[in-house]
């Protein structure tokens, strides 16, 4: 099951979302995780930022994988559009595009891809990243 909540006023296209997370989890084989998507503000996700990553500034994408097997237990994908809408301004993508990437790379975190583990690991993701962004 795939939950979305938009804890914002940014105006969130449920469809499209749900639809690259299927996509994503039906390509690594997981379709049956449950996965919830949350949209939060800049203050929320540096607060989540401060305390799970010791970092007091917000981040674009937070991911949080399930620590047990229980059913109902969700992995967590939380997107701060305004510092994605940031980060499209610099990339040259559109804010629809720029937030499709980070959804890809914020689901590859809450699946147990680690980019910051190794530089093969980090090439793995990347490589992940730009299969599902290309297909989608």
């Amino acid at each position: 099951m795939i939950e979305i909540n938009n804890l914002t006023n940014f105006a969130v296209d449920k469809g499209f979302f749900l639809g690259v997370a299927k996509k994503v989890l039906k390509g690594e084989n997981k379709q049956i995780e449950n996965i919830s998507i949350a949209f939060v503000s800049s203050e929320e996700i540096q607060k989540l930022n401060k305390k799970y990553r010791k970092k007091d500034k917000p981040t674009d994408v937070l991911s949080f994988e399930k620590v047990s097997h229980f059913k109902d237990e969700s992995a967590e994908v939380i997107i701060c559009p305004e510092v994605v809408r940031e980060h499209a301004k610099d990339s040259k993508l559109s804010l629809k595009k720029e937030l499709e990437k980070i959804l890809i790379h914020g689901l590859l975190h809450a699946l147990g891809y680690d980019h910051e583990q190794s530089e093969k690991e980090a090439e793995r993701m990347e490589e992940k990243e730009k299969h599902y962004f290309l297909k989608i």
